[in-house]
């Protein structure tokens, strides 16, 4: 039997691990990317603004990380978010729906009783890099 390759992805345009993990890890053709709270990673520290906010900035440098390992949003295939109030759901929908537009991942979302660094929202993502056709 061939080995897989395994290959960790990283990127100074997200933060870096604020533990023994990697931003991101390919296997063969899939993609896991750890999951990620609303670090700008510039300064380390959470932005302000709210859960939004910090929807936005996972978001944003969950694409860093997928641009870094040769995929885009439409390469998710599967992603899980992690809220610290439930009742935040529909706001973080409101700012997933601006980069998850069409063919959208499976998801599943959780409140959990607290996120590192006192976040409100945390997401990871699989994805698999390549062209795919949604029927």
């Amino acid at each position: 039997m061939s080995s897989l390759i395994r290959k960790v992805i990283s990127t100074a345009k997200a933060p870096g691990a604020i533990g023994p993990y990697s931003q991101a890890v390919l296997v063969d053709r899939t993609i896991y990317v750890s999951g990620l709270l609303g670090i700008n990673p510039s300064s380390g520290q959470l932005v302000p603004g709210g859960v939004a906010e910090e929807a936005k900035q996972v978001l944003i440098c969950m694409g860093e990380i997928l641009k870094a390992a040769g995929c885009e949003y439409s390469n998710v295939v599967k992603t899980t978010v992690l809220l610290a109030d439930i009742n935040d759901f529909g706001t973080v929908n409101k700012v997933y729906k601006q980069y998850f537009k069409s063919s959208f991942p499976a998801r599943a979302a959780y409140q959990v009783a607290a996120l590192p660094k006192g976040g409100q929202v945390e997401i990871e993502a699989v994805a698999v890099q390549g062209p795919l056709t949604t029927t």
